[in-house]
């Protein structure tokens, strides 16, 4: 059976996912860092496993043929943990995935990472980060989609995006609508590698991703 190794399972991005995908009848596979996110996700009926981004979780590959990456340092970390979570973790993700044959790799990463020096100082290592994870990916042998959502929020999903800044107002999306976008990322194997900006709209998610 497909198996999808979740990345950032215990971030809040990630949880969504989880749940909506195990709701969707997918195969999870929650990678955590500790026991204690271990047993909480495995409360809720999901497969878990102990990995550390900055040291062994290669492990965590066992059986999957697709990966979700929604992992990151968080806020209150300074640039080395960017650096070795954001980055170097995620390029050793890539890595692996192209090792074991991964036959989908859905990257969470960050609207206009393309052009990290437009962003505000503070937030510039970040986005190179994002953006040079991103590169990777596209440039691997792993058929890749990218998400690039803008700034998130907690409000309830409406299950309607956008992909384009220009066609609507505001520049946030609900942590839910993204969950929901990565899910029907993965129903569809990309065709070619995808880069999608994504904010809250008026576009079924559905719809986004069916010719993907």
């Amino acid at each position: 059976m497909s198996k999808v190794l979740t990345i950032g399972a215990n971030g809040q991005i990630g949880r969504l996912f989880c749940l909506k995908a195990k709701d969707a009848g997918l195969s999870i596979r929650a990678l955590v860092r500790n026991d204690e996110q271990r047993a909480r996700i495995e409360s809720q009926g999901l497969e878990s496993v102990v990995g550390d981004l900055e040291g062994d979780f290669f492990h965590a590959f066992d059986g999957c043929d697709r990966v979700v990456f929604t992992a990151g340092s968080g806020g209150s970390t300074g640039g080395d943990k960017t650096l070795l979570v954001d980055l170097y973790g995620a390029i050793r993700a890539i890595a692996e995935s192209e090792a074991r044959g991964v036959e989908h790799f859905v990257m969470v990463s960050a609207l206009r990472a393309e052009r990290p020096l437009d962003a505000p100082p503070a937030m510039r290592h970040y986005m190179v980060a994002k953006l040079l994870a991103d590169q990777r990916l596209i440039e691997s042998s792993v058929p890749a989609t990218v998400l690039r959502p803008g700034r998130l929020t907690d409000e309830v999903g409406s299950g309607r995006v956008r992909t384009s800044v220009a066609a609507g107002e505001g520049f946030g999306i609900s942590r839910e609508n993204v969950a929901g976008c990565i899910l029907e990322a993965l129903r569809r194997p990309p065709t070619e590698n995808r880069v999608v900006d994504l904010l809250d709209g008026d576009t079924p998610i559905a719809d986004v991703f069916a010719a993907g």
